[in-house]
């Protein structure tokens, strides 16, 4: 379906902070977008209900009243985690968390039965798939840049909006589409919802995808950083900053003009970044001190790095932030946990993801990023060791309400404690 009508503009970018990357939301206005159509705008003025600090000052809480049927197949996960179904097709009961064998299916229903409870001082707007697929119809779609942790939110969100969302590529008919492959969802053109919602001008389902997602792990080329290493350190002619680990990567200049374009081939509303979890001296092996396992194996190097990479990476999105006209906003093992724990295990970075997230919201305090603000709601994540995948215990499984938390405060935040701000 196509409406060939103008688009007036509106675009959001957001941040969170997460439990093995920081997630951002960048926020920008091209033009001023009235929301008075849409109908939680149309009761006067927004109210601020649940700012992320009291949002991430929350406990995971047991839902007694939810299944305790003991899992008997990998597809009983979708039930368990209380989905219709899942859109996308990429490695499917991988990112639902089901194994094959019996003993990686023995933390089901418990797994899934856990909510986040904000603090009593925090409302948030209640979910429901028909309310997010109108928003990233009307008020534009979700642009997902990042590593594995977002490619796994990708996918949650194919199963939070499914039945109205249809996702692209098929992975079933071709399992080996290159990770740098963008992933999308459109509209399903037999959801309900098309007869009820108001499509901006030029919008066409069959082209115009409410989600994007595209594998950035560093948030700038690999180039880009090896350049900007070299301006800052001068380092020997043989330094090699980066390992043959392989990373996929954009720059900033491309995907911001991605963000920007045109429908009907984009419609975009908000820009979620995340990178953190490839930020390791086993690909920045130029900083890697076998002689320092107890520090990390020289990770202190790394993020001092990154320190240094995320001001640079703040300077191009602020100016190109400001050409478009507005703002950004950044966020920042078994069982579920009432405090965080300390990680025993220096072979990856995860126990640093901490320093990771305050180097970063020290680095975007400066006030030459005025536009740019750090959401801080990495702590549900944190508190949440079980909730990864069979394989490994690096990637956030879908279902156990982590990487679902994350989107519906997003979501939540965009559409009523930012417009609070705006209006």
């Amino acid at each position: 379906m196509m409406i060939p009508r103008t688009r007036s503009i509106s675009f959001r970018l957001v941040a969170l902070g997460g439990i093995l990357t920081l997630f951002l939301v960048l926020y920008t206005l091209t033009t001023t977008p009235s929301f008075e159509f849409l109908p939680f705008f149309s009761e006067g003025r927004i109210r601020s209900s649940c700012p992320p600090e009291e949002y991430s000052n929350g406990q995971w809480v047991y839902d007694t009243s939810a299944t305790n049927r003991s899992m008997t197949t990998q597809s009983d996960a979708i039930e368990f985690s209380g989905f219709q179904g899942c859109a996308s097709s990429r490695e499917f009961y991988w990112h639902l968390g089901a194994g094959e064998k019996e003993e990686e299916q023995r933390r089901f229903p418990r797994v899934t039965n856990w909510r986040w409870q904000p603090s009593p001082q925090c409302t948030t707007r209640e979910f429901t798939a028909e309310a997010m697929v109108r928003d990233l119809v009307e008020q534009g779609g979700w642009l997902l840049l990042g590593d594995s942790i977002t490619e796994g939110q990708f996918f949650s969100l194919s199963c939070m909006l499914f039945p109205h969302v249809i996702a692209t590529p098929d992975y079933v008919k071709n399992p080996y589409f290159d990770r740098a492959w963008p992933q999308n969802l459109y509209l399903n053109p037999e959801s309900p919802l098309i007869r009820k919602l108001r499509f901006p001008p030029g919008f066409d389902i069959t082209i115009t995808p409410l989600v994007t997602f595209r594998r950035v792990d560093l948030l700038l080329e690999q180039e880009e950083l090896v350049q900007l290493h070299r301006a800052l350190y001068d380092p020997p002619e043989d330094f090699s900053l980066f390992s043959e680990e392989q990373a996929w990567n954009l720059s900033p200049n491309y995907y911001l003009q991605l963000f920007a374009a045109p429908l009907p081939e984009a419609n975009y509303g908000s820009m979620i970044l995340s990178t953190g979890g490839h930020w390791t001296t086993t690909l920045f092996s130029g900083y890697r001190d076998e002689s320092k396992e107890q520090e990390g194996y020289g990770i202190d190097g790394v993020i001092q790095f990154f320190r240094e990479a995320m001001s640079f990476w703040a300077d191009q999105v602020q100016s190109g932030v400001r050409n478009m006209g507005g703002q950004v906003l950044a966020n920042g093992k078994r069982g579920r946990r009432q405090e965080i724990q300390p990680w025993i295990w220096k072979w990856f970075n995860w126990a640093n993801i901490e320093e990771y997230n305050a180097v970063f919201q020290d680095v975007l305090s400066n006030t030459q990023y005025s536009d740019i603000h750090f959401l801080p709601i990495d702590r549900p994540a944190r508190l949440r060791p079980d909730a990864h995948v069979a394989s490994d215990c690096l990637h956030i499984m879908t279902g156990a309400g982590v990487l679902e938390g994350w989107s519906h405060y997003t979501w939540h935040y965009l559409t009523q404690e930012l417009r609070s701000q705006i209006q």
